[in-house]
């Protein structure tokens, strides 16, 4: 058991009500592995850039940097000691001065679909919302006659755009929908492989911050952090950005993946144990078209 902090433990989150669920989640699992009470750690919301920009999808606006770059302004300017994130949000390359020091174990990383009971179910044309690229390019790989809308915010904001008719259909992470205690919506689609790191939370910390990193050693989860470990060592050799279309989930020492054209046309799927090969394979076999979506 670890002496508890001389001053409360100060986590740094978005404020969604997913981010501040899984926010007390390593909360929760701080004070039990060192049988710390209530006080010693306190979530701060904080508010990012890609929670207030709802209208466009994130490639047209700044990336992935958009749910990271207040966090990581607070841990430099001392306002917190940690940051808790999606890691599937998190930049494949991260600033040196910061460290994912511990994972949570994963929890389903598949995509689940709301409104409909299956792809093969949605009428032609459905209007299906999502901004991610590589959501937009798997179903149109399986469904080239759906219309692809741009639906964002935060996991209850996409529920009611969809109740309000502004799409047919969405696809939602599994495990966000898990913990936020709606896991009854939506089916399962196994054939899809899910985003790089869905399903895993990551805290990270200032890389010289020895105490807090020895302290969050207790809660890491070394298996999820291997696996999400390969795939965004895949994600960094295929040299991708967010506007990239990008599929890759390692179980134990194997990692299936997938790289697909915006349009869904073109799909170059492997799986391997090497990560940096796997991608050089995938890249080796793409049209010039697809290959110049990477490699940058």
């Amino acid at each position: 058991m670890a002496h508890a902090p001389s001053r409360p433990l100060r986590l740094g989150t978005r404020g969604s009500p997913l981010a501040l669920a899984q926010a007390h989640m390593v909360a929760a699992a701080l004070r039990a592995s060192h049988g710390w009470d209530e006080s010693a750690v306190e979530i701060v919301p904080i508010t990012t850039s890609g929670d207030l920009i709802q209208d466009r999808p994130l490639a047209e606006v700044g990336g992935k940097a958009l749910w990271t770059k207040e966090l990581d302004r607070c841990l430099v300017e001392g306002r917190t000691d940690l940051s808790v994130h999606s890691m599937k949000d998190v930049e494949t390359i991260r600033p040196e001065a910061f460290v994912v020091a511990a994972m949570l174990e994963r929890a389903d990383p598949r995509d689940r679909l709301v409104g409909a009971e299956s792809l093969a179910a949605l009428p032609p044309g459905a209007r299906v919302g999502t901004s991610s690229p590589r959501r937009r390019a798997q179903l149109l790989a399986r469904r080239p006659d759906l219309a692809i809308v741009t639906l964002r915010g935060n996991v209850q904001t996409r529920l009611a755009k969809l109740e309000r008719g502004e799409a047919d259909a969405t696809l939602l992470a599994a495990a966000g929908l898990d913990r936020i205690g709606l896991g009854g919506v939506g089916t399962v689609l196994d054939e899809l492989i899910p985003a790089p790191a869905q399903g895993a939370v990551g805290v990270e910390v200032l890389a010289g911050n020895d105490r807090v990193r020895e302290w969050l050693e207790a809660v890491d989860h070394r298996s999820t952090h291997r696996c999400v470990g390969a795939e965004r060592a895949f994600l960094a050799a295929l040299g991708g950005d967010c506007r990239s279309a990008v599929a890759a989930h390692a179980s134990n020492s194997r990692l299936e993946a997938e790289i697909l054209s915006p349009d869904g046309a073109e799909v170059q799927a492997g799986d391997g144990d090497d990560p940096a090969e796997l991608a050089r394979r995938l890249l080796a076999r793409a049209s010039p078209a697809l290959r110049a979506m990477f490699a940058r």
